[in-house]
């Protein structure tokens, strides 16, 4: 739904809620036009309920709404005497409109000093519950998100088993495009294996303003842009049809920002023609191949003495290996007793490859080199050509075009490119788009395989670790100590504020327990 439709519909709700309310607003003592007014309304209608005004916020909060508002049909009803389990019921199962029947059949007084501590354990339980519920989905939502590492894409900056906290409010928090949806979940509800969400009606996109933008090298969540995770799609489509804050989450490091030239060279990354200086907590990893002397390689062993994490992959008839290292790691294992020969794996161009991006499958590169590649950002026009189509092609059909509301169909009739069968020389760009990339060089599924990321797939930045859990090659589980209770960016080592935390924690105990002995003597 765009702007104007959203507009026009909450005006249709004001009617609505006029024609079922004004004769109870003149129960209750005010005016029957104070019905009438929007959100004035609202705010007349928490006093009528004796609720307190910030309530109304909540009924424009995507999400929150869904849970609000069925509790004010309810305290509505109540204010007037229906306290029956059944009436309840009614309110909410006929989406409020028994309200309607409360106004027109009815002449119950109004309940001016209503007890609103509810009648039963159960109801103490369900509204202790749904305000719990409400406060966090609205931190979820616009605030922070817990999110856990599933892949090594990121070793070893972030691990496998990282469990973090996601900054919402860094680049400014998205307004969800899902306007119904089960709360706290993404796209599946969990158990029950059911899509979460309804596809239409979607909200106009829109962010509240960070107080930083996207830096370079910067760790990044953000929704996959050709999501095929899910199993809810349209069968018509060659992509599946999700809205974009319902695609799956994924991180990586934001190696190309709006505007830059970008390319791979022997699995080393240059922006504008310089390689690219990656922080100091960043090790990537590359794809090494060897022999070894006869034996395989102990996989504890491995892990113990060089931090080796993806495992490696071994032939015991040829005795070779695969196995991904840092530089660093590199260096000492190049020395063990037991390898005969090891170099770094790089993947040469000048071959075709189907799997690239922009997947045309005329373009020789690989995922060690690769490009250039020019990023777009906001506002810059480009020139469409049929050689720089297959590059936007995607950003103007889905990203600005289906995503954004709009049927925008690019075509090529001979080397003419049309859009929606218009001759188009040049193309504006509406959004800033970034490339992403796994520090993992061969064992990441990012940007070199699907393309840009828009800007309103932007998700937040990992700021914290709260927890790391160990689950290796060496078959054990293990809590990760030094990483709980670290920040995600920062130079040298992580350094662990747990132990401050648990100063803390004692400090609170000890001060509330002496002043109880205090009080109590």
């Amino acid at each position: 739904m765009t702007l104007i439709e959203w507009f026009f519909f909450f005006l249709i709700l004001q009617i609505v809620h006029f024609l079922g309310t004004w004769k109870l607003y003149q129960r209750a003592g005010r005016k029957a036009w104070e019905a009438a007014v929007p959100v004035y309304n609202a705010v007349i209608l928490m006093k009528i309920i004796n609720r307190p005004w910030w309530w109304v916020i909540l009924m424009f909060i995507p999400i929150v709404n869904l849970i609000i508002i069925p509790v004010i049909w309810v305290e509505t009803i109540r204010s007037f005497g229906r306290n029956s389990v059944a009436e309840t019921w009614a309110v909410v199962l006929t989406l409020g409109f028994y309200i309607y029947y409360v106004n027109y059949a009815t002449s119950d007084p109004y309940i001016v000093d209503r007890d609103l501590k509810p009648r039963t354990e159960m109801g103490e339980w369900i509204s202790s519950i749904l305000f719990a519920v409400i406060a966090a989905t609205i931190v979820h939502t616009y605030f922070m998100q817990p999110f856990t590492i599933p892949t090594s894409s990121l070793e070893k900056t972030l691990l496998v088993g990282d469990f973090l906290f996601v900054s919402k409010f860094h680049y400014g928090a998205r307004v969800p495009e899902t306007a119904v949806a089960f709360p706290m979940v993404h796209d599946t509800i969990p158990v029950l294996g059911i899509k979460s969400y309804l596809n239409k009606p979607q909200i106009p996109y829109f962010r509240f303003p960070g107080f930083e933008n996207i830096e370079r090298n910067d760790i990044v969540v953000f929704n996959w842009p050709v999501d095929t995770v899910s199993k809810f799609f349209d069968r018509s489509s060659n992509h599946y049809v999700k809205p974009v804050d319902k695609k799956s989450n994924y991180v990586k490091r934001a190696v190309g920002l709006p505007g830059d030239s970008l390319a791979v060279k022997d699995g080393y990354v240059y922006i504008n023609n310089e390689r690219l200086q990656l922080p100091e907590r960043a090790k990537p990893q590359y794809l090494y191949i060897g022999q070894t002397k006869g034996q395989p390689f102990n996989p504890r062993a491995l892990y113990e003495m060089y931090g080796i994490t993806d495992g490696y992959g071994y032939d015991q008839s040829s005795n070779r290996f695969t196995i991904t290292l840092t530089e660093e790691a590199y260096e000492r294992f190049k020395n063990h007793p037991n390898v005969a020969s090891i170099e770094r794996y790089i993947g040469p161009g000048g071959v075709r490859n189907n799997g690239l991006f922009p997947n045309n499958g005329k373009l020789k590169w690989s995922n060690d080199n690769f490009g250039p590649i020019h990023i777009p950002e906001k506002g810059e026009t480009v020139q469409l050509t049929p050689e720089s189509m297959p590059f936007y092609r995607r950003i103007i059909e889905v990203y600005e075009g289906r995503e954004m509301g709009q049927e925008q169909k690019i075509s090529l009739n001979g080397t003419q490119v049309l859009i929606n069968g218009k001759p188009s020389s040049e193309y504006t760009f509406k959004q800033n788009y970034y490339w992403m990339m796994g520090d993992n060089r061969h064992n990441s599924e990012d940007s070199r395989s699907w393309g840009y990321v828009p800007e309103n797939h932007v998700v937040g930045k990992p700021v914290f670790i709260w927890l790391s859990w160990d689950s290796n090659a060496s078959g054990f589980n293990k809590i990760r100590w030094d990483r709980v209770f670290t920040t995600v960016k920062g130079d040298g080592e992580p350094t662990s504020f747990l132990p401050y935390f648990l100063i803390l924690v004692v400090i609170y105990f000890g001060w509330k327990f002496f002043k109880k002995r205090r009080e109590e003597s």
